[in-house]
């Protein structure tokens, strides 16, 4: 595969008050390219809580590829293809849910926790063309 048709991949995931942050940290790391650099905000609950917000940009092509590579493993995949028109929206980006738990475990599932977002290259710019391109690219990995 000589070239990636993502501009970028955003991975993000919620680590709750309840949650031990060096899990979350393992569970994105699950995705990410080795000693890949995560950024950590603080936030705060509704109740005072206290929220930490692991998230990663990889904009770098063999690092998209690696992250769309790991995706690639669902045990679902096909099904992942199936469902690409709902999951690219009118800005050509593509929303994919997995299981923070799995994750942990270094497996890789659909499910909540993980959130990724990837900006799929498109031109001109529309949504039928960054669903093509992404079926394409997920049917080659």
């Amino acid at each position: 595969m000589s070239s990636v048709p993502f501009h970028y991949v955003d991975l993000r995931a919620f680590c709750y008050a309840t949650e031990d942050e060096k899990r979350v940290e393992a569970a994105l790391r699950t995705y990410l390219p080795e000693e890949y650099d995560l950024d950590r905000a603080e936030s705060e609950g509704h109740y005072g809580d206290r929220i930490v917000v692991y998230s990663a940009r990889v904009e770098n092509a063999d690092d998209v590829r690696h992250v769309l590579s790991q995706v690639a493993t669902l045990s679902d995949i096909d099904a992942v293809r199936a469902e690409l028109d709902d999951r690219v929206d009118d800005n050509c980006s593509f929303f994919l849910t997995l299981d923070k738990q799995s994750a942990f475990r270094g497996s890789v599932e659909r499910g909540d926790g993980l959130t990724l977002r990837a900006k799929v290259e498109a031109y001109p710019a529309k949504r039928e063309n960054a669903v093509e391109n992404a079926r394409d690219l997920l049917a080659e990995l």
